[in-house]
């Protein structure tokens, strides 16, 4: 019975994808099968990329936004989970900006936000309530516009609950960012960083192999 249910579903879903598809024409092969629950396109934009089909969402509305302005480009690796349970996954990139989510990453309820270029190696977790972003959003006042600079989170990170992580911050790879943390300057690898602003105050291992 079950079985049944689920093949009813996935005929419900490719019937309502081929006339998303018909209606949207930036809607290719491959947002189809990532299906995530909003795409908002702009004129001429670069389209969503992922490796085939290995990108996972729940059936959620409202769980997934990704909005690709003019010239922008959203690339996700294979085997991510964009995990929407706990609060909607964020995906902004701002006209010609470009976002790279490597393979095996987790985001877990998190906005990215890009207006440069904003890069996730493999196997990178961002947790609830986090928030990346590579430019300051707005100029400070007629006389000082904002500042953008280029993020990037290396291999086997683990970025925690509630943590925002501002413009030209660097990550080195194996490293862990605890909870309600600001991280303001650029860490280097296998880095355990807390506070506000982040600091180092310890190392971590391999994180190669720690399951999700």
């Amino acid at each position: 019975m079950q079985t049944i249910l689920l093949k009813a579903i996935q005929r419900f879903d490719r019937h309502r994808l081929r006339r998303l598809a018909t209606a949207i024409p930036a809607l290719d092969r491959s947002e189809r099968e990532h299906e995530p629950r909003v795409l908002a396109f702009r004129a001429g934009p670069r389209r969503p990329s992922h490796d085939r089909s290995r990108v996972y969402t729940e059936r959620r509305s409202g769980g997934v936004h990704i909005s690709v302005a003019e010239g922008a480009q959203v690339e996700i690796g294979a085997d991510t989970w964009l995990r929407s349970d706990l609060g909607p996954v964020l995906l902004f990139a701002f006209p010609g900006a470009r976002i790279r989510i490597g393979r095996e990453g987790f985001l877990n309820g998190c906005h990215l936000s890009s207006k440069a270029a904003l890069e996730l190696g493999e196997r990178v977790w961002i947790g609830p309530g986090s928030r990346v972003f590579d430019a300051d959003q707005h100029d400070l006042d007629a006389d000082r516009r904002q500042q953008i600079t280029p993020v990037r989170i290396g291999d086997h990170c683990w970025v925690a609950a509630d943590v925002t992580i501002l413009r030209g911050v660097e990550i080195g790879a194996h490293s862990v960012v605890g909870t309600r943390s600001l991280v303001t300057r650029s860490l280097p690898p296998h880095s355990l960083a807390f506070g506000n602003p982040a600091a180092v105050h310890g190392t971590i291992g391999d994180r190669s192999r720690v399951p999700v």
